[in-house]
């Protein structure tokens, strides 16, 4: 390469090739600790819980408005188990902003319906309604464990799981044989599998007493009630989710990639979370926003769109005698949200020159939404400037792509309701391939990279 080249070129690197072994060991080592995390923290319930855990840890306290908070300290405020901000005190005033990591911990899962439970021809039957963007067909005939709370008359609450320990059973859903599919193959994906299609099977003993009706119901919930003690009308006051009984594995034969379930997004909260734990306390107040609902909108009182984070950053505000307007007029966020990795076996979706690549480090995006960028937020070219030059200094691999070619389809993030308070905002975070499916796959080297990346910006922006 000319000097010239050298000077004017931008420059896309294969991330293993400028990184020696004991720094593969390095990125090898963090996504031992990740794979175990998110193959616990399969719903934003546990997440949080296990993050409130990892917190208290470190020395996080829960915050009380009677706190006189000073630099140093390290705060934390939960959301109805569901939600979560997590906050280290700097030494700056927080009308010059803070620096906020915000992702989100919802990924798509088959939720149960309130009344989910009917008997068909001597089987027990578990309805489901998908929750966020699935493709339908993609959920039967995989294991599917249970996960969920129910929240008694009395006021207490039952946290169910099943199907996680090797020793549990899992639960199921059927397709039709091949040998029968003439009328199936010529749907559309879209119409292989209808979603009222998507129940699994619970049982198919009957309960032993034969004068009984509905014996297989009855069993299935005898089973359930010696286990939990829940009766059927408990599940009507549940939140109780399927999702796949799948451990996070490495894939490829160089133990390059995970494989995993909920990677979108869970990858950037735990480098997120890892990035607030790890980094030194510098000038800027530094703060981690795990929220939920995030597939279907970031609707609800957990989502993006609740007033979560204002009352949060206003509590510190008023704790601080700062004005809150001026606090978010000054932060900087980076949203972080997964994007789509480059995939040679679909290259007529994407537009190569802006994608995206496994092995390219984190990955950032100026805009999403879809056609004319709606439903997005469009990072400012100074807040991408000023990105580009933390990242560079602190060797921090980087690049830049879109969702995919143009009007192929589209996507949105937290980011635009996160700018709609007048924060200054852009999408940062892990490619992945298959996203939104039971089993997405990310590049180890990328989901450090991404690590080194938020520890950066909470140290430097």
């Amino acid at each position: 390469m000319t000097n010239k080249e050298e000077l004017l070129l931008m420059k896309r690197e294969q991330g293993y090739d400028s990184v020696t072994q004991s720094q593969k060991k390095k990125i090898f080592d963090f996504s031992e600790g990740y794979k175990e995390f998110i193959g616990r923290a399969k719903t934003e319930r546990v997440f949080v819980k296990d993050t409130i855990e990892l917190l208290k840890k470190e020395g996080f306290k829960k915050f009380s408005p009677d706190m006189k908070l000073k630099q140093g300290d390290k705060v934390y405020f939960e959301n109805r188990k569901r939600a979560l901000i997590a906050v280290k005190m700097g030494k700056k005033s927080l009308s010059e902003g803070v620096s906020m990591i915000g992702a989100h911990i919802d990924s798509p899962r088959l939720d149960l319906k309130p009344i989910p439970l009917y008997e068909a021809e001597n089987t027990l039957y578990i309805k489901t309604h998908y929750y966020g963007g699935i493709k339908k067909y993609q959920w039967p005939v995989i294991p599917l464990s249970m996960f969920g709370t129910v929240a008694l008359k009395n006021g207490k609450t039952v946290d169910i799981v099943i199907g996680e320990d090797e020793k549990d059973p899992i639960f199921v859903i059927t397709d039709i044989l091949p040998h029968l599919g003439n009328t199936q193959y010529k749907k559309t994906p879209a119409e292989i599998i209808h979603p009222e299609q998507l129940n699994a099977i619970g049982a198919t003993i009957p309960y032993e007493d034969k004068e009984a009706s509905g014996r297989v119901k009855l069993n299935f919930l005898n089973i359930i009630n010696k286990k939990y003690n829940i009766t059927e009308e408990d599940f009507i006051s549940a939140e109780i989710t399927l999702v796949p009984a799948l451990k996070p594995r490495d894939a490829a034969i160089d133990s390059s990639l995970v494989a995993a379930y909920g990677q979108d997004d869970r990858v950037c909260a735990y480098t997120g979370l890892m990035a607030l734990l790890d980094s030194k306390e510098e000038a800027k107040t530094q703060l981690l926003l795990l929220s939920d609902k995030e597939e279907v909108g970031s609707m609800g009182n957990t989502g993006m769109q609740s007033k979560f984070f204002e009352f949060t950053l206003e509590a510190l505000c008023e704790n601080q005698g700062v004005k809150l307007r001026e606090a978010l007029w000054n932060t900087e966020c980076l949203s972080a949200d997964v994007c789509a990795a480059y995939d040679p076996n679909f290259p007529e979706v994407y537009e190569k020159n802006n994608s995206v690549f496994l092995n390219g480090g984190v990955s950032l995006m100026k805009y999403s939404g879809a056609r004319g960028k709606s439903g997005t937020s469009d990072a400012s070219a100074e807040l991408l400037g000023k990105i580009r030059g933390l990242f560079d200094k602190a060797s921090v691999k980087w690049q830049i792509g879109e969702l995919g070619k143009t009007d192929e389809g589209g996507g949105g993030t937290i980011a635009q309701f996160v700018a709609n308070l007048g924060c200054e905002v852009i999408d940062c975070g892990v490619a992945l391939l298959s996203m939104h499916s039971p089993y997405e796959v990310a590049s180890k080297y990328d989901i450090y990279m991404t690590y080194k990346a938020y520890k950066t910006f909470f140290e430097k922006a």
